[in-house]
């Protein structure tokens, strides 16, 4: 568990501590903000889906620097990759930072294959 402590100025003595799972769900968010990107998922028989199951794609580590985040995913067919993944990592060191008292120190993202979307059928 990542534990940050602020003590306000007006007086008042607290600590404030986010879980991993928090940052891992904003990480989750600001991937999925970006147009033409899937975040890799991962279901109970080991099929890469979307939905409400385990996220494979997101991984974080709480250094003394900052943290580090290694993200997975796919890129739709027709959308730019270097774009893609420098959009991503602006979206994710935006959010985090301003949600939360974190700094991100680096941000890896690991385009792993293109979702090419099936013609219909006439």
């Amino acid at each position: 568990m990542a534990t940050f402590k602020h003590i306000p100025t007006n007086g008042e003595k607290g600590k404030i501590t986010y879980n991993a799972g928090i940052v891992s769900g904003i990480v989750s968010l600001a991937v999925s903000e970006v147009n033409g990107v899937a975040l890799l998922y991962k279901n109970k028989k080991s099929l890469i889906k979307r939905g409400n199951t385990k996220k494979e794609g997101v991984k974080i580590n709480f250094e003394k620097d900052g943290i580090y985040v290694d993200v997975s995913i796919q890129v739709y067919y027709g959308y730019n990759v270097p774009d893609i993944a420098f959009k991503i990592q602006q979206n994710i060191k935006h959010n985090v930072e301003s949600m939360s008292e974190f700094k991100i120190a680096n941000v890896d993202v690991h385009v792993l294959g293109i979702i090419f979307q099936e013609e219909k059928a006439e």
